[in-house]
Protein backbone atom coordinates (compact mmCIF):
# COMPACT_ATOMS: atom_id res chain seq x y z
CA UNK A 1 0.00 0.00 0.00
CA UNK A 2 0.77 3.51 -0.96
CA UNK A 3 -0.25 6.63 0.95
CA UNK A 4 0.18 9.67 -1.52
CA UNK A 5 1.43 12.91 -0.15
CA UNK A 6 -0.28 16.39 -1.21
CA UNK A 7 1.83 16.86 -3.88
CA UNK A 8 1.41 13.50 -5.15
CA UNK A 9 -1.90 14.48 -5.44
CA UNK A 10 -1.06 17.79 -6.92
CA UNK A 11 1.82 16.94 -9.33
CA UNK A 12 -0.68 13.65 -10.40
CA UNK A 13 -2.77 15.66 -12.47
CA UNK A 14 0.30 17.02 -14.44
CA UNK A 15 0.93 14.93 -17.88
CA UNK A 16 4.78 14.22 -17.86
CA UNK A 17 5.41 14.71 -14.57
CA UNK A 18 7.58 11.89 -12.87
CA UNK A 19 4.18 11.87 -9.89
CA UNK A 20 2.19 10.98 -12.99
CA UNK A 21 4.24 8.07 -14.43
CA UNK A 22 4.60 7.06 -11.10
CA UNK A 23 0.73 6.89 -10.17
CA UNK A 24 -0.02 4.79 -13.95
CA UNK A 25 3.09 2.75 -12.84
CA UNK A 26 1.51 1.83 -9.54
CA UNK A 27 -1.85 1.36 -10.85
CA UNK A 28 -1.04 -0.69 -13.30
CA UNK A 29 1.50 -3.03 -11.29
CA UNK A 30 -2.01 -3.46 -8.68
CA UNK A 31 -0.73 -1.08 -5.72
CA UNK A 32 -3.19 -0.27 -3.57
CA UNK A 33 -2.98 3.77 -3.57
CA UNK A 34 -4.79 5.50 -0.61
CA UNK A 35 -4.63 9.48 0.29
CA UNK A 36 -4.67 10.50 4.46
CA UNK A 37 -8.06 13.05 5.19
CA UNK A 38 -5.02 15.70 5.77
CA UNK A 39 -3.60 15.49 2.12
CA UNK A 40 -6.70 15.12 0.21
CA UNK A 41 -8.40 18.34 2.19
CA UNK A 42 -5.05 19.89 1.40
CA UNK A 43 -5.53 18.98 -2.33
CA UNK A 44 -8.69 19.79 -2.81
CA UNK A 45 -8.05 23.56 -0.76
CA UNK A 46 -6.68 23.64 -4.90
CA UNK A 47 -7.84 25.10 -7.19
CA UNK A 48 -8.78 21.85 -8.54
CA UNK A 49 -11.51 21.57 -10.45
CA UNK A 50 -14.17 18.62 -10.72
CA UNK A 51 -12.49 16.26 -13.12
CA UNK A 52 -9.44 16.90 -11.94
CA UNK A 53 -10.65 15.53 -8.59
CA UNK A 54 -12.59 12.79 -9.90
CA UNK A 55 -9.11 11.88 -12.13
CA UNK A 56 -7.22 11.63 -8.71
CA UNK A 57 -10.18 9.87 -6.76
CA UNK A 58 -10.10 7.29 -9.77
CA UNK A 59 -6.83 6.37 -9.18
CA UNK A 60 -7.10 6.00 -4.80
CA UNK A 61 -8.72 2.83 -3.39
CA UNK A 62 -9.72 4.88 -0.19
CA UNK A 63 -8.97 8.03 1.43
CA UNK A 64 -8.31 6.99 4.54
CA UNK A 65 -10.09 8.82 7.33
CA UNK A 66 -8.43 10.92 10.26
CA UNK A 67 -9.92 9.35 13.15
CA UNK A 68 -8.72 8.70 17.33
CA UNK A 69 -6.23 6.89 16.51
CA UNK A 70 -4.36 8.79 14.01
CA UNK A 71 -5.08 11.62 16.16
CA UNK A 72 -3.15 10.14 19.04
CA UNK A 73 -0.48 8.65 16.08
CA UNK A 74 -0.22 11.89 15.34
CA UNK A 75 0.14 13.60 18.90
CA UNK A 76 2.92 11.23 19.66
CA UNK A 77 5.00 12.26 16.62
CA UNK A 78 4.55 16.18 17.46
CA UNK A 79 6.19 15.42 20.69
CA UNK A 80 9.00 12.71 19.75
CA UNK A 81 10.14 15.38 17.12
CA UNK A 82 10.35 18.35 18.78
CA UNK A 83 6.63 20.01 18.83
CA UNK A 84 7.53 21.71 15.80
CA UNK A 85 4.51 23.58 15.08
CA UNK A 86 5.40 23.92 10.89
CA UNK A 87 4.94 19.59 10.79
CA UNK A 88 1.24 19.81 12.71
CA UNK A 89 -0.20 18.57 9.15
CA UNK A 90 3.08 16.90 8.00
CA UNK A 91 2.69 14.97 11.54
CA UNK A 92 -1.00 13.73 10.33
CA UNK A 93 -0.57 12.63 6.93
CA UNK A 94 2.63 10.98 8.68
CA UNK A 95 0.56 9.24 11.35
CA UNK A 96 -2.29 7.78 8.81
CA UNK A 97 0.82 6.78 6.64
CA UNK A 98 2.21 5.01 10.08
CA UNK A 99 -1.26 3.35 11.10
CA UNK A 100 -2.06 1.72 7.49
CA UNK A 101 1.25 0.30 7.64
CA UNK A 102 1.70 2.08 4.27
CA UNK A 103 4.91 3.89 2.82
CA UNK A 104 4.26 7.35 2.05
CA UNK A 105 4.91 8.90 -1.57
CA UNK A 106 6.29 12.46 -0.99
CA UNK A 107 8.66 15.21 -2.46
CA UNK A 108 8.71 16.88 0.83
CA UNK A 109 11.43 14.26 2.05
CA UNK A 110 12.97 17.09 4.09
CA UNK A 111 9.50 17.49 5.94
CA UNK A 112 9.03 14.04 6.72
CA UNK A 113 12.77 12.36 7.45
CA UNK A 114 11.62 13.19 11.43
CA UNK A 115 9.29 11.06 11.53
CA UNK A 116 11.13 7.89 9.78
CA UNK A 117 12.36 6.92 13.03
CA UNK A 118 9.59 6.65 14.45
CA UNK A 119 7.82 4.39 11.91
CA UNK A 120 6.98 6.22 8.72
CA UNK A 121 8.19 4.66 5.25
CA UNK A 122 9.09 6.80 2.87
CA UNK A 123 9.11 5.80 -0.99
Amino acid sequence: MICLDTNYLILGLIKGSDESHALIEWHHQGEALVAPMPAWYEFLCGPVNPAQVSTIRAFLVEIIPFGETQSEKAAELFTLTGRNRRLKIDGMIAATAICANAALATNNRDDFKPFVKHGLKLI
